[in-house]
This record gives C-alpha cells, structure tokens and sequence, in this order.
C-alpha cells in the first residue's frame, strides 16, 4: 500500500463522475428502490488512512442512540471528528462529488448538508443493530430541504460473514428482503430515500469485542419551493416478528414526537443522548 501525507487526491471525482453517468440506468431502475454500491471508492492509502483515524466510541461528542429501534453511535460535530475524516467529509460534500450524484441518481439541485444532521461518522459495537426503516423525509432545520439520497462509506477491513451487519434493502410493502450488502472496506452504497425506501441491518452484529462496524453516512437534499411533507424516520416490523412488532410501533410514536420537538426547540441529537445514557446508567 503507498503511503501519502497529504490529503489531496482523497477521491477521484473525475472517474466517478465517468462512472457514475455509464451507471445511472442500472442505478435508477435497480430493485427494490434506486440504489448502486460502488468498489474501491476512496483512494486506497484514503480509505486506510480514514479507517486508522476513527475514533472510538469512547471519545468525545458521540451520540449513543440506544433505544428499541436502534443500539448505534454517532459523531455529527465537525470540529469534533478527526482532522482526515473531515477532509474526507468535504470530499464528499463538494460542489464536484455532488453534480456526480445528481448524474447517478437523476435527482437534479442535489444539496450537501453541512450540519450533518443525523449522519457523519456511524459505529456499531457488537451487539449492535437498527431495525428496517424509512428516514425521516425533511431536514429538521430546514423545513423546504427533502431529504433524497444516501451514501454510506463503509471502513470495515477483514469483515467476515459471520459478523453479520449486513445492509438489508426491504421492498416497499415490507413483505420481503431484496437485497443484502455487506459492509467491507472501502465499499461505497449510495441509494434514494423516501417515505418507502425500507432499509437497516436488523441482525445483532456478531463481530469480536473491540471491534466495531465502522461507517462514514452523509445524507443529500433538494430544496423544495413549498415545504414537502415531513415525516419522522419510520420503524417497520418483519413479517415474523411477532410481539416485537409493539415494542418496534411504540418506539417509532416515540421517535416522532422527539423529531417534532427537535425542530420546533431547534435542539439537537445530543439532547436525547443525554437522557437515554441516564436511563442506561441506572439500569447498570
């Protein structure tokens, strides 16, 4: 592997801007929602370098949503995450990266968002899952700005099936898994959201204590002449899941009236960190 020093050449934006044009038909008709997931899609010595510079969960300014729905982190505060990974984020939100986007998806005024409300850098320890759902639809802050497009760059080397962490794309009636998606390193997943692109990785991840499935998320936007309507992230039981379909339909009533209150108070994720590490605590 060359080692670099420099940030420059992060990402090769002309290649895949190439790339992503000759894939936008495969990618907007793909089943069961529009969605590609693309190889060796940072630079190499990038991608070991972004992987190296993670911080653990430990550190400073994670966000630990422990819920029914959820046993995840994340780290959303720019001037908090590692000084490479910023570069990395900036990479990716660049006018450049972003008119790349739009070739791919079809979805044209593709915006980045600065505020990296809800993604940034994601981390799951064993144990860890987030059940099937569809995002919430609008940008707490921003009432006009619909939420379109995902990508996810997972940084996960030496990731074996057993693991299990696997990114789970759900038809629109929930009725079934169409596709898996392992996390492995270095592999970009980039896919449409709207108010029926279930998706999550729902199986407890498996993976040996002191590791960690590691994921940089960073959520796109258009902005709207009239404010679309706004949902929260929508919870969704499997068929088969039984009583836990309650817990799953209670937790999401939960979600929404915290979603609602976010943007009405103009508070923020570390608010119901806060309380739900409480309530952990004196569970302990």
């Amino acid at each position: 592997m060359v080692q670099q020093d420099t940030t420059q050449g992060i990402l090769d934006v002309k290649k895949w801007d190439s790339i992503f044009e000759t894939s936008s038909q495969a990618y907007q008709t793909a089943s069961p929602y529009p969605h590609g997931k693309f190889e060796a899609f940072l630079e190499e010595w990038a991608a070991h370098k972004a992987m190296a510079s993670f911080p653990k969960v430990k550190d400073a300014g994670w966000i630990h949503y422990v819920h029914v729905n959820e046993k995840k982190h994340g780290l959303n505060k720019m001037d908090l995450i590692p000084g490479f990974l910023q570069e990395v984020i900036k990479a990716l939100n660049s006018d450049a990266f972003v008119a790349s986007l739009s070739k791919l998806t079809g979805i044209p005024g593709l915006k980045a968002d600065p505020s990296l409300e809800g993604g940034g850098l994601h981390q799951s320890q064993r144990g860890g899952y987030l059940n099937i759902h569809a995002d919430f639809t609008v940008h707490p802050h921003k009432r006009n700005w619909r939420r379109r497009v995902n990508v996810l760059v997972y940084l996960n080397e030496d990731w074996l099936e057993d693991y299990k962490g696997d990114l789970e794309l759900w038809s629109r009636d929930m009725k079934n898994c169409v596709q898996k998606i392992s996390p492995i390193f270095n592999r970009c997943v980039i896919f449409n959201t709207d108010e029926d692109s279930f998706h999550g990785l729902p199986e407890a991840i498996q993976c040996p204590e002191g590791m960690t499935r590691k994921s940089i998320a960073l959520y796109y936007f258009t902005a709207e002449e009239t404010a679309p309507r706004k949902k929260a992230t929508n919870y969704r039981a499997r068929p088969g899941d039984g009583i836990k379909s309650l817990f799953i339909y209670l937790d999401k009533q939960l979600i929404a009236i915290y979603n609602h209150l976010k943007g009405w108070l103009g508070i923020n994720d570390d608010f119901v960190s806060k309380i739900l590490n409480f309530f952990n605590r004196r569970k302990k």
